[in-house]
C-alpha cells in the first residue's frame, strides 16, 4: 500500500450511479469519485473511468443523470459496478424512466439530479464531467451508501494499472 493509498483510505465519499444516453443507446455505471466544485453557480464533478462503456456514451451526451444510493442499496451498486454494459442491459427489470430530455432516471433512489455537461476534463484514467444542475429531486433522507461499503464490488472492467 502506497502512502497515497493510506492517505485516502479513510475518506468515505458517497457512491453514485451515473446514467447517460445518446440516440437509442443508454448506459450507467457506479461512480466513486465525485464532488461539488462550485457554490455559485452550483457545479458537480463526476468522474468516469475511460475503460467504462458508460464513458463512451457520456462523452457524446449533453445531459447526465446522477443518482445517490442509500446505504441499503448495495445490490444496485453491484449491478452498476460489477456488470459491464458491453454485454448486459443493466436497466433490465429496474424501475426506470426517461425524463423529458431523454435522460434515464432510476426510481427508488434517495436523490437524483439531471445535469448539463459543461466540460470534460481528462484526469488520468478517469474523465471529469462538470455538470450544471438542471433538476434536483430529494426523494428520501436515507444515509448514503459510501465508497467503503462498495469496495467489495469487482469492477465490470479491469482496473487500469
Amino acid at each position: 500500500m502506497t502512502r497515497f493509498d493510506r492517505f485516502v483510505e479513510g475518506i468515505d465519499t458517497p457512491v453514485l450511479v451515473v446514467t447517460a444516453s445518446h440516440g437509442d443507446v443508454r448506459a450507467g455505471c457506479l461512480v466513486g469519485f465525485s464532488s461539488q466544485v462550485s457554490i455559485d453557480p452550483p457545479r458537480l464533478l463526476v468522474c468516469l473511468s475511460t475503460l467504462n462503456n458508460t464513458y463512451d456514451v457520456a462523452r457524446q451526451a449533453e445531459l447526465l443523470g446522477v443518482h445517490l444510493l442509500g446505504s441499503g442499496q448495495h445490490d444496485l451498486a453491484e449491478r452498476f459496478g460489477a456488470e459491464t454494459g458491453d454485454t448486459v442491459d443493466k436497466f433490465a427489470g429496474l424501475p426506470v424512466r426517461d425524463d423529458r430530455d431523454g435522460v434515464v432516471l432510476l426510481d427508488g433512489v434517495p436523490r437524483r439530479l439531471v445535469g448539463r455537461v459543461l466540460d470534460r476534463i481528462p484526469l488520468g484514467d478517469h474523465v471529469g464531467f462538470v455538470l450544471e444542475p438542471l433538476d434536483v429531486e430529494i426523494l428520501d433522507d436515507a444515509v448514503p451508501l459510501g465508497l467503503r461499503d462498495a469496495m467489495d464490488i469487482e469492477p465490470g472492467h479491469p482496473r487500469s494499472s
